[in-house]
């Protein structure tokens, strides 16, 4: 990583991202430096937001670029399925989405393929591993459910995102790499 000198001041704030949102994902990122090793690039997951808006943010923090990318929230969260994340939980069993920080962390093959483990850094996501909340690709986040459904299908806590994209979650994210998950 290069390293941080005047020139190179990460941003202050991020297009489409609400603010409060960002300040807090960027003081997690100082709070967990030691899992975030990672430190010029996180994702922000807006749950504010609808299924069916992108609201997964992969952002540049030296440079302040982003791609948005949609990603799903879990049953548990929505029950009504109606698009929007109603409620977090941290609890086994329950398959909703939690918040807070993550640590990206080693990739795998499973049952959605391929796969990166999740490590939950504060209170309200603790049990993610445990839970075995990662990322991972599935059918019911691509695009094409859009037009079909007018919102994205749920996962079961996981952060879902269509098969295209997955590629490129991992490419910008790496291993110990933050991916902040809140409402503002």
């Amino acid at each position: 990583m290069p390293a941080i000198t005047p020139e190179r001041l990460p941003v202050r704030h991020v297009s489409g991202v609400a603010q409060p949102l960002f300040e807090r994902a960027m003081a997690a990122r100082d709070t967990h430096g030691a899992l975030v090793t990672q430190r010029d690039r996180i994702a922000i997951v807006d749950f504010d937001a609808p299924s069916y808006r992108s609201r997964l943010h992969m952002i540049d923090v030296m440079n302040g670029a982003s791609q948005r990318l949609l990603v799903t929230h879990g049953i548990g969260s929505d029950r009504g399925h109606t698009g929007y994340l109603q409620q977090f939980s941290n609890d086994d069993g329950s398959e909703a989405t939690c918040e807070g920080a993550f640590a990206t962390s080693d990739y795998y093959v499973g049952q959605h393929g391929r796969s990166q483990r999740l490590l939950g850094l504060d209170p309200t996501n603790s049990n993610a591993l445990s839970r075995a909340i990662v990322i991972h690709a599935a059918w019911y986040a691509n695009k094409d459910m859009l037009l079909t459904h007018g919102k994205l299908g749920r996962s079961q806590g996981c952060f879902a995102v269509g098969d295209a994209e997955l590629q490129r979650v991992f490419d910008h994210l790496g291993e110990g790499a933050l991916i902040y998950a809140g409402k503002a």
